[in-house]
């Protein structure tokens, strides 16, 4: 039961359901609540799972595939300059990255200015960018939906 209560918090904390831009089964890639930079996103892990090491080849191939699929849709949807991939687990104890598009130049999206306030050193992922602009999180949404690249 507590891993059940524990992946039910995380995905609760982050929206999971709610943002959801992709499910291949085992992960789920959704949009961030807070964007520390624009399209900012979590891939997470559909099963609880504490540590890396418990991800089974079949889990890392899956998300390998998931990967094509998330670089490329952030790509068409906004070309982000190279992207984070952050697994720090220190709050949220459950197998999940931070996915972070990094920006050298501010980029206008929605007619307002996204900055990447810590280009070119580590991303600010404590930045959060128009909180609570639900409107603007709903256009980043549609906007990923709309570009999505599944690759087969």
């Amino acid at each position: 039961m507590k891993n059940v209560d524990a992946l039910e918090k995380f995905q609760c904390k982050f929206c999971v359901n709610e943002l959801k831009l992709y499910d291949t089964g085992v992960w789920t890639w959704s949009l961030r609540p807070d964007q520390p930079t624009l399209g900012s996103s979590i891939i997470s892990l559909n099963r609880h799972a504490q540590c890396l090491s418990s991800i089974n080849a079949d889990e890392m191939g899956e998300l390998a595939e998931l990967i094509k699929v998330v670089e490329g849709t952030l790509k068409a949807s906004f070309n982000y300059d190279i992207l984070n991939y952050l697994m720090l687990m220190m709050v949220d104890n459950h197998v999940h990255y931070h996915v972070i598009p990094r920006y050298e130049i501010v980029r206008d999206f929605g007619g307002v200015l996204w900055v990447d306030n810590g280009w070119p050193q580590l991303p600010v992922i404590s930045d959060c960018q128009y909180k609570d602009d639900k409107l603007m999180l709903n256009s980043i949404y549609n906007t990923l939906k709309d570009n999505l690249k599944v690759y087969s």
